[in-house]
């Protein structure tokens, strides 16, 4: 369960304040996977960040229970000066997993060869997302977030990272951005419009892509 109390974010941009979200108070009850809908810039990405811990909001308080990921692939969270095991291994401590579990699906998973031990400041942008996707997927969580969600690699190394995705989501919820209909569709039962610093929720996925599709409407 996810509870919003009163919460409000908002942040200076080019002179004039950007409203994210303003007193938002709402409960996303366990066994749901929410689909997070907006226009470009409306901040989906900054208010997952609030519900995974890794940005404050202004006002309010956010209540979570069980345990939440931080954005699937978001690799800024990695030690640029460590190697791929240090951050790994770092991550499985601070989560209170088995260290060497992890760090042995990762090395299966991410399929970054003798680059893992290496510093990540030395990775490219792919392999830093397959080493993030590897470590997040290595993790049960209760709830993954997930910010537009994208299969680094060949097709085969894509169609293994959506599998263990669909894998994970059979014990786990997700709240998801997407800018794909087809994509909330296949992985949500509900969702939320962010306009205008107010978070609409819809119970049934359906409703809220119809609506969504409305407000885009020219």
């Amino acid at each position: 369960m996810i509870e919003f109390r009163n919460v409000s974010k908002s942040y200076r941009l080019k002179g004039s304040t950007k409203i994210v979200i303003d007193r938002l108070s709402l409960k996303l009850k366990s066994g749901q996977s929410l689909g997070l809908l907006g226009r470009n810039g409306a901040g989906k990405s900054t208010l997952l960040k609030m519900i995974g811990g890794t940005l404050r909001p202004d006002h309010g308080e956010i209540l979570r229970s069980g345990s939440i990921s931080w954005p699937l692939g978001f690799a800024g969270g990695f030690h640029a000066a460590l190697t791929g095991i240090q951050n790994t291994r770092f991550i499985a401590r601070i989560y209170g997993v088995d260290t060497d579990t992890l760090v042995e699906f990762v090395e299966d998973f991410a399929e970054l060869g003798a680059f893992l031990d290496m510093p990540v400041q030395t990775y490219s942008q792919g392999m830093k997302a397959r080493l993030a996707f590897g470590v997040s997927m290595g993790i049960n969580f209760d709830c993954y977030l997930v910010d537009e969600i994208t299969a680094v690699g060949d097709a085969i190394f894509k169609r293994k990272c959506m599998a263990v995705f669909e894998q994970r989501l059979d014990k786990s919820d997700v709240i998801m951005v997407s800018h794909s209909p087809q994509t909330i569709k296949d992985f949500c039962t509900s969702a939320a419009i962010l306009e205008a610093g107010e978070l609409h929720y819809f119970e049934d996925v359906n409703d809220g892509l119809a609506a969504f599709r409305n407000l885009m409407a020219p």
